[in-house]
């Protein structure tokens, strides 16, 4: 189920789902507490605890600051569904405003990773003539996904007919 929240001159703007934190933090967690631990554990023998602390604690600070991080990115995403474009929010510090015309829009992909079918999430990705173009939606669930394939794909035909 998607959240709702205020709206900007009118939008009504929809947030991510809160499994996302735990897949991005899980891949963080995973990838550096792993790297500081066999770090030390190599460095210890070899060069003492000192420098086995050297290696080991900035990872870990890092670990710290990324899951903070992974959160406040996460509050930044939000996406609207507007009578004649879609809106995609995000950043905390350079925020971005992506709009994307239903009349410019060629391909509406839902794609699933393993490890977002795990925590039962999916990605809208939007294709269109721009080669720069960035729009994508992370972190639905798979029936919000396909909800929204669907609407973005029945209006992007009626507004490309009406070219």
């Amino acid at each position: 189920m998607s959240t709702r929240t205020g709206s900007d001159a009118g939008t009504a703007w929809t947030k991510l789902q809160g499994g996302l934190v735990r897949l991005r933090r899980l891949v963080l967690v995973s990838t550096l507490v792993p790297i500081a631990v066999v770090g030390a554990a190599v460095l210890w023998p070899q060069a003492g605890p000192g420098w086995a602390a050297l290696v080991a604690l900035p990872l870990l600070a890092l670990t710290g600051w990324g899951w903070w991080l992974i959160e406040r990115n996460w509050r930044s995403w939000r996406y609207a569904e507007r009578a004649d474009d879609l809106l995609i929010s995000r950043g905390v510090l350079w925020q971005e405003l992506t709009v994307v015309p239903y009349g410019r829009m060629q391909l509406v992909e839902v794609t699933s990773g393993p490890l977002e079918r795990r925590f039962g999430l999916a990605s809208v990705q939007l294709h269109t003539a721009a080669a720069a173009s960035d729009a994508r939606i992370p972190g639905l669930l798979p029936e919000e996904a396909r909800r929204l394939r669907e609407r973005l794909a029945e209006l992007g035909q009626a507004r490309a007919a009406g070219l």
